[in-house]
């Protein structure tokens, strides 16, 4: 049996997750459900294919900026936490609570609740699920909220229980199901891909060509708003540093995995949308849904059939189910480490970083987390939590960028076993862009942009309350 190192002392976590898996990791939790669903908002915003494709690329490119940047951060500061200990180090304990904060209330719970619910609504199109015990019309912020209970709240509930349980049984066997559960979802992709390509009757590069009715240019307001979708299926690239104290060799395997996960994903969404734009004529794309799933066909099951008949349907619903499922034990790995992190530094409960004494992982952390995410799964209001704090998360995405540029000047001796390529100019791109997307984001969407902050701003008086009890930041173990 293969030895699995483990840091000294009894309340350290596990470094049992190896180049593979972390990189797992990060190609896991970014490939959700984006590649299948946002080409078709994608396209009704952009206008042309062209654009489409140029806004997968841009997204990619910033993406892969931010990746950059953070492997510079993770290499040097190789611990539990991510973004947490980099914006704690450059900046000081309150923004670095209030993005934990964020992550734990909304974001990484609210990642987990979508992929919950969307794991039973992919489900749905493969196992009847039909019919609601209970319904109610709900309002919130103004806006109406249908919230319903049945059996595919249950079935979400059930699978976040399940991976939370699996990760409570310790880190490597976490990573071990990270890692096949991130094959099986790639090769899905793939399969979906080579026969877009290879199998349809209707494809032609013919489809690529600009509609008749295309505007010239889409707007910079508009390209601004498919690359926010686009976005959101780059979305987790930054999650595996939250890990990093439980990754084997981490100033060189967590650089490695950020940029190796991240260049992967650009070039599996990006021949992913290519295979769809040949397969399919662009007001076929157009008009593919990307919210009213299995009831309305999203662009890759489209994709599908035109090589697969019907059977292309099924094919992409199980498709959609792993890439779920990855994506949910991803985001459970990675999110439970943010508070574990915090209350190590006396800015959480204590019992969040309790490790068990016979798998050496945050137990009561996982636990706390997949009981909040079924919650808000349950509750049906996940997902304009979730839009409501898009606004903020990005606001910490370039927050932390820019910690690179404080942390060298701050800290210019420090071990950096890797050096962010292209600084400054890279990082300094990320920071402009993520400025520009907070513009764009004040312009289109300003009232879910101040609620993400209003969210955000609740946690000032928790910080407080911690920040001056008197706690020594030692668990109890």
């Amino acid at each position: 049996m293969t030895q699995v190192p483990i840091a000294p002392g009894k309340d350290q976590l596990v470094r049992g997750l190896t180049l593979i898996d972390a990189t797992s990791l990060v190609v896991g939790t970014i490939i959700g459900t984006g590649v299948f669903l946002k080409t078709a908002v994608m396209a009704q915003q952009a206008g042309t294919p062209l654009m489409v494709l140029v806004t997968w690329v841009a997204a990619g490119v910033l993406s892969l900026a931010g990746a950059l940047t953070y492997a510079e951060l993770s290499a040097m500061l190789p611990q539990a936490g991510g973004e947490y200990v980099y914006l704690r180090a450059a900046y000081g304990d309150a923004p670095a609570f209030l993005y934990g904060w964020m992550r734990f209330t909304v974001g990484s719970t609210g990642s987990i609740a979508i992929f919950g619910v969307g794991f039973a609504t992919f489900l749905s199109a493969l196992v009847p699920m039909d019919g609601a015990w209970a319904h109610r019309t709900l309002h919130l912020f103004g806006q109406e909220i249908h919230w319903s209970f049945g059996p595919r709240q249950v079935a979400a509930v059930a699978v976040i229980l399940l991976f939370s349980g699996i990760n409570c049984a310790g880190v490597v066997l976490g990573g071990r199901v990270q890692s096949g559960l991130t094959l099986l979802k790639v090769l899905g992709i793939g399969l979906i891909t080579f026969g877009a390509f290879f199998l349809s009757q209707t494809g032609t590069w013919a489809h690529l060509a600009a509609p008749a009715t295309a505007p010239a240019f889409c707007g910079v307001r508009a390209f601004g708003a498919a690359m926010l979708a686009a976005l959101w299926a780059y979305d987790g690239w930054n999650n595996m540093p939250m890990v990093a104290g439980e990754v084997r060799d981490p100033e060189r395997n967590v650089p490695r995995a950020l940029l190796s996960g991240t260049i992967l994903v650009l070039g599996v969404y990006c021949l992913a949308n290519l295979a769809y734009f040949y397969a399919l004529p662009f007001d076929q794309v157009q008009s593919a849904s990307s919210t009213r799933y299995p009831a309305a066909l999203p662009v890759a099951t489209r994709a599908a059939q035109a090589f697969l008949g019907v059977t292309g349907g099924k094919l992409v619903s199980v498709a959609f189910v792993l890439s779920t499922v990855g994506a949910l034990n991803g985001s459970i790995l990675t999110g439970a480490r943010v508070p574990y992190a915090m209350a190590r530094d006396g800015l959480f409960p204590a019992a969040m970083a309790r490790l068990s004494r016979g798998t050496r992982v945050p137990v009561f952390a996982i636990s706390a987390q997949a009981l909040w995410a079924s919650l808000l799964a349950v509750s049906g209001t996940f997902d304009q939590l979730t839009n409501y704090v898009v606004f903020a998360g990005w606001i910490f995405y370039g927050l932390t960028t820019s910690a690179v540029f404080v942390l060298r000047k701050k800290m210019p001796d420090a071990p950096r076993p890797y050096r962010a390529w292209g600084y400054p100019v890279l990082p300094l791109l990320f920071v402009l862009c993520a400025g520009w997307l907070l513009v764009n984001s004040l312009q289109t969407s300003l009232v879910e942009s101040a609620l993400g902050l209003l969210l955000i701003s609740l946690g000032l008086p928790v910080y407080f309350y911690f920040r001056h009890a008197g706690r020594d930041g030692q668990p109890t173990v």
